[in-house]
């Protein structure tokens, strides 16, 4: 691709996003502006990505982490991190997601006040980069809103320097009533500035003030903030809370035509400086609305598979499958150059939104009160008509999984290594949550310390602590890390794991839930069955139906299946992953 055919593209984007807004300078001047601030000059070579190209294989993990998840004394948490990860995770993971590592003020990072340097209290870009050596590096771009105490806010309040401009504001007379809010905290805040009193949008928190894309400034700041970020070594970008991004009032304001244009602008502009820099959309929203964002595999690479948490947990806690088999077979197969983001714990909790239309109240419900029971706390949103609803459950998955809708039982490990090899064996990149791999319980101490719900599952391990229950094999710890580790190097070995292999849903009974997986070449074939039960199971190996001409074994225990018996019988939780082939 020439430059021009690049230059001609871009600018196509810019009079999509900007077709009903008055601008200063030109689009030509605009698109000038973005090509030179991510690099790309006219008399360089432009990269040519490959359509429809995946940049991930079977080999692939993400680890999700804070960079202070695990301190050591008086040392850097990201040189204590770059530890944890060489001595525990080495052969099993090899990219990591460190959230936000900026400057903040609230929201655990997620409020960011300067996205150009790093938290002095984690270390600095030099430790930062010393990861991304060795491991994929996954960055979060908090694009829809920044600190209220960041130099731009401040700016905005005096009417004068760089982000004076930036930020979104609205009239209290308008009928804001239909927009779409994840919190029950006020839209607006009102703000004293040099030009008198404003209304700042806030779709999170009044600590979360959101940037105002309409002015072009604030696209070609994020621009530059990718720029830097690819410099200091970032392969996978996470576009944090994008589905909110552009405005106008009178619509719901979230997943409008200019947002996923914006993102497709991104995009152009990333892959023609380094193809295999993928792009992954957080969209906590219901299923259908979430697929939107792979476009027509020119948007996102990836994106959260955000209904796979609850319909998961719901299975486990109730021991019917029947709403997670509805799902998987209503999901479209990721064209090649895309992929599903899978995920079943994370630094948030267990979102509600994406399990609406999949799960009726009632089961919601249910949901809701078993996490209660076993320690969660919920938090609340604004439904359309005001109403409050549950919006998330914030728990450990390992909490999360402690029983049944019965009560708490003695298959709380098999349950949780159940739910993950579930995950791991899907068509999508797997994502396993640091305290996930850790078998973490939940943090009361820190909610109470902190009064936010979200801080149950954001514990801070001391290392030398950890070690010593990780070194351990009594431990819940140790166990878990010990089990997890096992299955995720068996998962890397199997080509019928590619990210995009096929994938066929099982129909047995509703105690097991199973799936067929088939290599990219056709070679290898994985039956993954689980028991999601707490009690026994048997199937036919009729209603499977494995090849007579293969040699079938069972990845996980390494037993040889033979087909002369006429059934398996599964212990309660205990997963099958059946193949003609064995790579490890």
């Amino acid at each position: 691709m020439t430059w021009q055919v690049l230059h001609d593209k871009v600018k196509h984007h810019l009079e999509y996003i900007y077709a009903d807004v008055p601008l200063e300078h030109s689009l030509e001047s605009l698109t000038m502006s973005l090509m030179e601030t991510m690099g790309i000059k006219p008399d360089e070579d432009v990269s040519l990505p490959q359509s429809h190209s995946n940049y991930w294989d079977e080999d692939d993990i993400i680890m999700i982490t804070y960079g202070d998840s695990v301190i050591d004394g008086d040392e850097r948490p990201l040189v204590t991190l770059n530890r944890f990860l060489n001595r525990y995770s080495k052969n099993t993971i090899n990219n990591v997601h460190i959230l936000p590592f900026f400057p903040y003020s609230s929201d655990d990072g997620f409020s960011v006040i300067d996205y150009s340097s790093v938290n002095e209290a984690l270390g600095s870009w030099d430790d930062i980069e010393a990861i991304a050596k060795d491991y994929g590096l996954m960055t979060d771009l908090v694009i829809n809103h920044c600190s209220a105490r960041s130099v731009w806010f401040d700016n905005f309040i005096k009417g004068e320097g760089p982000g004076s401009d930036f930020f979104f504001t609205g009239d209290p007379a308008d009928d804001l009533s239909i927009v779409t809010r994840p919190r029950v905290s006020p839209l607006l805040r009102e703000t004293e500035t040099k030009d008198g009193t404003k209304h700042v949008w806030c779709t999170f928190s009044h600590d979360q003030v959101d940037f105002d894309f309409r002015n072009p400034k604030v696209l070609l700041t994020f621009i530059d903030i990718i720029r830097l970020y690819i410099d200091k070594g970032a392969k996978i970008f996470r576009l944090d809370a994008v589905a909110f991004l552009w405005k106008i009032v009178g619509t719901n304001c979230i997943n409008l035509p200019q947002t996923h244009e914006v993102i497709r602008l991104i995009r152009t502009l990333i892959e023609h400086v380094d193809p295999s820099i993928i792009i992954i959309t957080e969209t906590n929203i219901p299923n259908r609305e979430n697929l939107t964002y792979f476009g027509n595999a020119n948007e996102a690479h990836a994106i959260y598979n955000f209904s796979l948490p609850p319909l998961l947990v719901n299975t486990l806690v109730t021991g019917n499958c029947k709403y997670l088999k509805s799902w998987m077979m209503s999901m479209p197969p990721a064209q090649n150059g895309t992929a599903y983001f899978n995920f079943i714990a994370s630094h948030d909790g267990i979102g509600l939104r994406p399990a609406e239309g999949l799960l009726d109240d009632e089961e919601i419900s249910e949901l809701v009160h078993t996490m209660q029971n076993f320690g969660g706390k919920i938090s609340w949103r604004a439904s359309d008509h005001g109403q409050q609803k549950p919006y998330e459950i914030n728990i450990t998955l390992f909490d999360a999984l402690q029983g049944t809708t019965k009560g708490p039982d003695k298959w709380q490990i098999d349950r949780f290594i159940c739910a993950h090899a579930i995950m791991l064996g899907m068509e999508g990149i797997p994502g396993i949550y640091i305290h996930s791999l850790l078998g973490t319980s939940n943090d009361y101490e820190k909610v109470a310390n902190t009064g936010q719900n979200r801080s149950i599952n954001r514990r801070r391990w001391d290392f030398k602590e950890l070690e010593a229950l990780l070194d351990s094999p009594y431990s819940q710890h140790h166990k878990v890390l010990t089990r997890l580790s096992q299955l995720i190097r068996i998962r890397k070995a199997q080509p019928a794991f590619h990210p995009n292999a096929t994938q066929f849903t099982l129909q047995l009974n509703e105690s097991i839930f199973g799936y067929w997986r088939q290599s990219l070449d056709r070679k290898q074939s994985i039956f993954c069955i689980s028991n999601v039960s707490d009690e026994e199971q048997t199937i036919l190996l009729s209603d499977i139906n494995l090849i007579g001409t293969d040699n079938w074994i069972d990845l996980v225990t390494r037993q040889q299946i033979a087909l002369s018996d006429a059934f398996l019988q599964l212990k309660p939780y205990q997963v099958l992953w059946i193949s003609n082939q064995d790579f490890e």
